[in-house]
């Protein structure tokens, strides 16, 4: 629709870059979050440590102070807390933004809306009903696969015990 804000509009077209780093909120922390909040701090909109943009991964500490280790015997790295929390902030911001938007075309569009909910609603059904049929099918065939070997063990325990009584009478 032509009423859709750009913003919105920008955020359903297919981006073919994956970044390959360290993800905050699965978004690459190298190449978008740093470069992001350089920019919102060079621009007055932020005020993140320099220290936090210049190392965002910083060891763990335990409350001792000691470095903390995984289970696996790997030190434990995180992102610099002013950038999480930053990270976290926008995440929320975000899902304001969606939430606020989606509420807009439902008061501004309800029939349209309405109607669209009402279409989906009946293709989920099929696909679920679908889905459901198919796992029934799958699981009834790992029952009668779990039955059979079952049955195959203690057929062959029985035939080998009746072996043994055998080399026993002879």
């Amino acid at each position: 629709m032509e009423n859709t804000p750009n913003y919105i509009k920008s955020l359903l077209i297919a981006n073919t870059k994956k970044p390959q780093g360290r993800k905050v909120w699965s978004i690459d922390l190298e190449t978008v979050w740093i470069p992001f909040f350089t920019a919102t701090n060079t621009m007055g909109d932020t005020s993140i440590p320099s220290e936090a943009i210049g190392c965002p991964m910083r060891l763990a500490y335990d409350k001792a102070g000691s470095v903390r280790f995984s289970a696996n015997g790997k030190p434990v790295v995180r992102v610099a807390k002013e950038l999480s929390d930053s990270v976290r902030m926008v995440r929320d911001n975000f899902t304001a933004n969606l939430i606020g938007y989606a509420g807009d075309v439902m008061t501004s569009h309800s029939e349209a809306y309405s109607k669209e909910l009402e279409i989906a609603s009946k293709v989920g059904e099929a696909i679920g009903n679908h889905d459901k049929a198919e796992l029934s099918k799958a699981l009834e065939a790992i029952r009668e696969a779990e039955a059979e070997a079952k049955a195959n063990t203690e057929a062959n325990t029985e035939a080998n015990t009746e072996a043994k009584e055998l080399e026993l009478v002879s």
